[in-house]
This record gives structure tokens, sequence and C-alpha cells, in this order.
């Protein structure tokens, strides 16, 4: 299946379904198979006829003959993306893989399933990963946008990064600083078990634990309670448990790793929490039967030192100071975000305004969010249809007021011309010749005195140049006037082509200032 699209010219956009079922006809005359209501196009231009994958041009006899890619033909075999110019108008032939289907609410619901349909998986990896996080990820979000506004989602996730953020970096620097001093309080309450087999050495080494001294742990800061006891588990110090039973659970530990532990170490170390570190100990006594060692007691000792509380507190205040001075700076950044994120919305209300309004043509906004792109051109279309509709609907009521006349403004880019210095083209608002001077004369063969006031395709000895020229000035005209170029080849020498619309008060181009500047 084939279609024609108009890509220059005042019907530029419109496309035309050709039949496979009949031969479609061509041209001005409204019954046609297809009409296209211009004044340079005959009543019947050409015909088409559509054979499965193949499409038959024939030019009708036509006043101004039919040009195919440049090329004046009578008949030919046209193919996708060939070119067919006629005057004032340049139709692309487009061949369609798959049926179209024509059924508006067939379409709707299509848009609406892409919409909602993930695109399949791409191969490549970063690409992979993109696509899974916006399509699996993401929609747990967009669940939660439909319940909560934007801005108050963004604060939660900046709040939610930031405590993440805090806690993944600072908490552990104060938790590697809380270990370092729990070693070292750990290393003091091990000295302390120590102490008690140097300071009882004659009493070990009668094997009388009965006798051993420990009242100087009575006085120590930090020690918040200890028990020595045998082997069996029975209390000779402190005075007030002497003779009952260890049932303390950290005690009740130490014995045993005191009887089962193979490692040689002679102190087993434990943080008990809240503060307090539990460190025990063998009380060793030289057997001098054996010639060594042997264990005749054991030390438990509930070390709780100052320093410990001293540093939770203080790394409590230091992850609350993180956090509040992060909070601060998160709150600055959420208002550059949101404000930043708010003023291409509010410029795009405001020129969607303007442009109901009349006052602009397309919209484009200074501000870069290239994201809001596919809606800024969904909006263009719609405000050039509402113009067309306006249009059509003025034209039907006979209310329309009388445009603006080319005139007075041709004469301004007359003067423009004068002093150019280059070759120069001026056309209407009709694509029609108006004035070249003489480096544009012997540049593109036109002659001003012979080809005023016809169109540029009729006039012009080089029909691509004609329609690249007209393509540069649609697109200047769309876009608000702005400059449009192209490069091209005139006469052997590599040029390149300016185009500038000039927007009447009534915003409808009212003339086309054309340059050609060769390319050193």
């Amino acid at each position: 299946m084939f279609k024609l699209v108009v890509v220059a010219g005042p019907l530029r956009g419109e496309e035309f379904l050709l039949s496979n079922d009949e031969e479609n006809l061509i041209g001005r005359d409204e019954d046609n198979t297809i009409s296209i209501p211009l004044p340079g196009i005959s009543l019947k231009q050409f015909s088409i006829e559509v054979t499965d994958e193949t499409a038959y041009l024939k030019d009708l006899g036509s006043s101004n003959g039919t040009l195919v890619n440049g090329n004046l033909v009578r008949s030919a075999t046209i193919q996708d993306k060939d070119k067919i110019i006629l005057p004032d108008c340049i139709l692309q032939v487009v061949y369609l893989k798959e049926n179209i289907i024509l059924v508006k609410k067939q379409l709707e619901d299509e848009e609406e399933e892409s919409f909602e349909k993930a695109p399949p998986l791409p191969k490549a990896l970063p690409q992979k990963i993109t696509h899974l996080f916006k399509y699996k990820v993401m929609p747990f979000i967009h669940g939660m946008n439909e319940e909560y506004e934007w801005r108050i989602m963004l604060a939660i996730f900046l709040a939610i990064f930031v405590i993440t953020t805090i806690t993944l970096t600072i908490f552990p620097v104060l938790q590697d600083s809380k270990k370092i001093l729990l070693v070292e309080s750990a290393k003091r309450g091990v000295h302390f078990a120590q102490e008690i087999g140097r300071m009882n050495a004659r009493a070990l080494e009668q094997k009388n634990i009965d006798r051993v001294d420990t009242a100087f742990l009575d006085n120590e800061e930090g020690v918040s309670s200890y028990e020595l006891f045998d082997m069996e588990g029975r209390i000779v110090r402190p005075i007030g448990k002497l003779n009952n039973y260890i049932s303390d659970p950290f005690s009740i530990k130490t014995r045993d790793w005191a009887k089962t532990s193979k490692s040689g170490k002679n102190e087993y170390v434990r943080v008990l929490g809240e503060g307090e570190i539990g460190v025990g100990s063998r009380i060793n006594a030289y057997n001098a039967k054996l010639g060594a060692f042997e264990p005749v007691g054991i030390i438990s000792i509930r070390f709780a030192p100052r320093t410990l509380a001293m540093e939770a507190t203080k790394n409590s205040r230091a992850y609350l100071e993180a956090l509040t001075t992060s909070a601060l700076v998160a709150i600055i950044f959420f208002g550059i975000i949101y404000f930043l994120t708010l003023r291409p919305l509010e410029e795009l209300r405001y020129l969607v305004d303007q442009g109901i309004k009349g006052k602009i043509r397309t919209i484009e906004g200074k501000y870069l969010m290239g994201e809001l792109g596919k809606l800024k051109n969904s909006i263009n279309n719609i405000l050039q249809k509402n113009r067309e509709l306006s249009t059509d609907t003025d034209d039907f009521e006979g209310g329309m007021e009388e445009m603006e006349d080319d005139g007075p403004y041709l004469s301004h880019l007359q003067e423009f011309m004068k002093g150019s210095g280059v070759s120069t083209m001026i056309l209407d608002s009709d694509k029609n010749l108006k004035f070249i001077n003489e480096q544009g004369e012997d540049l593109v063969g036109i002659r001003e005195n012979v080809s005023q006031g016809e169109s540029l395709l009729d006039c012009a000895p080089e029909k691509g140049l004609a329609a690249t020229i007209i393509e540069l000035c649609d697109n200047s005209g769309g876009n608000n006037g702005i400059s449009e170029e192209a490069e091209y080849e005139l006469g052997g020498v590599p040029s390149t082509i300016y185009v500038t619309c000039l927007i009447g008060k009534d915003n409808y181009p009212k003339g086309f200032y054309i340059t050609f500047i060769p390319i050193t």
C-alpha cells in the first residue's frame, strides 16, 4: 500500500492514501480520487495505478508536466521516497508495509496501550538496565504519584536520600570509633585481671585462692561489679558473695570458656551492651611438680568506663548534627529542583495561552528541557490545526477579515537587497518571484523582467533547487521567521542557501528573503 505526503507547499503535512482497487486520479478537479486545490495544478494532472508492491505513474497531458525526482516524465514506475514535483507542491511517495487501521476508536485504544505497555527489552546492557528500572521499578513510584502530589513525593524521596546517605557514610565512621574505644577499654579490663595475679603471686603459689586480695577493684573507676570464683563456680570474692555459686550470665560463660578453651589465650572479652564490657581471665598458679602453670580460679569483671557513655553521647550528637546540616542543605536543593522544574512548565503554559490568542505561531521556549520536546511538538501541531480550522471556518462563513497585503513588506525587503552585496532573491507569501539582483540572476538562471510574479517552481530552470528553497521557506514560516539554511551546488560551486521569512502583523508570512553564499 502506498500514500502521498505533501512535504512542501501550502498543503504541507497532508496525506493521501492510494487505492489498490482502482486507478487514482490526481488533480485540481473535486471529482478526482485525490483533489489538490492549487492554482498551478491541472484539473487532471496524473494518475497512479497500484499493484501489490508496485506503483505506476502516468501524466494525463497536464499543461505544466509532471516531475519525478526533478525529471519530466510521461510515465514512470515510482517507489518509496520518490518526490513528485508539482506547481507550488511537492509530494513524497511513502510505501506502507502494514495496513493502516482507519478506525478512530481502535487507534485511540492502541495509543492508550502503547502508553501503558512497555516496549521490547533492548539487547545492550546499559539500555537494558535503564529499561528495567523505568518499566519495572518506576511503575510502583508512578502509583504513589497517583495518590500524592509530585512536590510531596520529591520532599519524601529527598529526605530518604539524606537519611540514607548520612547513615551509610557517617554511621560506619562512628561505629569504627566506638569499636576502637571498646578495644582500648577491654585492654584496661584485662590489665585489672592480670594485676590480681601479680599482687597475689604468693597466695597463688600455695594454691590458696581464699587469700587472694581484690580490694583494689572496689575503688577502681569503671568497674561496676566483679566475681572471683574457683573452677567449680564457688565465689570467694567479693566478701559479700563468699561461698555462693555464680549466677551471673557472663560469669557462667567465663567459667565455660576457662574449662573448654584450647586457644591459648588467657583473656575472655565480650561487649555486653549499653556501654558495658565483660572481661574474664584465668587465675593461674605454678605447679612445681609439673613445672607449669595451671588454673586455680577465674576472675569475671563487668567494666563500664565513663568514656564509653561519653563516646555514645558524642556519636549521637555528631550523627544528629550531620543529619540536621544535611536536612538544611536538602531544603535548599528541594527549592532549586522544584522551581527549576516548575519554571519550564510555567513558561509552556504561558506560551500555550499566547498561541491560543494568536500572538505566536509556534512554541519554542528559552529554557532547555529536552523532555518537553515531544509535548511542544504535539502542542504546535494542535495550534496549527486550530489555525487551519479557524481559517476554514472564517472562509466558509465569509467573515474573515482581509489579510495584510504583501506589498509594504516586500518593499522593505527590496531595500535590504540593495545593500546585500551577494546573490539575493525575494519571494512573496505564495512563493512567487518578486525581485532578484544581477548576481542572483547569473547564479540561478532566472531573469527578473521575464519571471516576475511567476511561481518559483515554474520559472526555476533547476526544479531541485526550487523544491529546496520552497521547503526552507515553509520551515522558516513555520518557525516564526527563524532563518533556515541548506547546502546546494549551484553552477558547480557549493553554496549555502539562507532563507528568512518576514512575518506580518497578522502572524502570517509576507515575504521570503533568500541569499546564496558560496562555500569557500
